[in-house]
């Protein structure tokens, strides 16, 4: 069989299976197996693929089909115009997150700042775009899982980012020393428990760790929030996802505390409330 025949029928079978982007993932998946660009795909279109590129070509359809992202299947995500690695063990970089990351940059190059953390780092695909583009700054990037802590290290090195960045195994804020940083960013959990269930099968493959965040959804919230004032130089700044319905509720826990002032927040491509930004009084 040609590549372009079996991009054809790979695209076919996913339409079927009701997964979404068949076309794009079917071209995906013949570049990943052929380790080429998108470029000698459509090139070479013609080529006869050999026996064992057509039977692992197969096989990834069907596992696609089974709801499993092709990010985990290619472990390769585009982010900020970047290559990261991806697996089971992380949360696959959004492009909604990418709006967090421009404007910890924009606030970051306002006040020079010199020392960034990012909490629940999962792949590093914040911190590691922090380092690329601040390369004054100097990240902290902690997560609790140690899978997650070797992966976040693999893309800093393949981006060429490790020296900038210190990778701490850590329950939130438990495992750090008492330094303070010019500004705290994090996309934590935010899911509430029982959605998770509800959600795309695809969402649902991806590790439950990086996705609940306890019955209301608020529980990364009230730590972060509620501990970081200790963590953050005076004037310094707090970053944070949330979720498209979540806006009132945090700004509500940041006003509780009393210690912060400036709070105001952005919208993500599709118009939904995306990022929260305060400023420590």
């Amino acid at each position: 069989m040609i590549i372009s025949e079996a991009i054809k029928k790979g695209m076919i079978e996913l339409k079927n299976g009701n997964v979404e982007e068949p076309k794009l993932k079917a071209r995906l998946l013949m570049q990943c197996v052929l380790n080429k660009s998108r470029q000698y795909v459509i090139v070479n279109d013609m080529e006869q693929l050999d026996k064992a590129k057509e039977k692992q070509y197969w096989e990834e359809i069907k596992i696609l089909k089974k709801g499993v992202p092709i990010e985990h299947i290619t472990h390769q995500k585009e982010f900020m115009k970047l290559n990261f690695f991806v697996d089971k063990n992380v949360l696959i970089p959004r492009q909604d997150t990418e709006i967090l990351v421009e404007e910890v940059i924009n606030i970051a190059k306002k006040i020079n700042a010199k020392k960034i953390l990012d909490l629940c780092t999962g792949s590093g695909a914040i911190a590691v775009s922090l380092a690329k583009y601040l390369p004054q700054a100097e990240i902290t990037a902690i997560d609790i899982s140690n899978d997650a802590l070797k992966i976040a290290k693999k893309n800093a090195i393949s981006n060429n980012v490790q020296n900038q960045i210190t990778f701490i195994s850590s329950d939130m804020f438990t495992n750090l020393s008492e330094e303070k940083f010019d500004i705290i960013v994090s996309n934590p959990p935010y899911i509430k428990t029982n959605v998770i269930k509800n959600l795309d099968i695809q969402v649902q493959n991806e590790p439950y760790i990086a996705l609940d965040g306890g019955k209301d959804g608020l529980d990364f919230y009230k730590r972060i929030i509620n501990e970081s004032y200790q963590y953050l130089k005076y004037s310094g700044y707090l970053c944070l996802e949330i979720g498209f319905d979540q806006k009132i509720d945090v700004i509500e826990l940041i006003e509780n505390t009393e210690k912060f002032a400036g709070t105001y927040s952005k919208k993500d491509l599709f118009d939904n409330d995306r990022i929260i930004v305060t400023r420590l009084k």
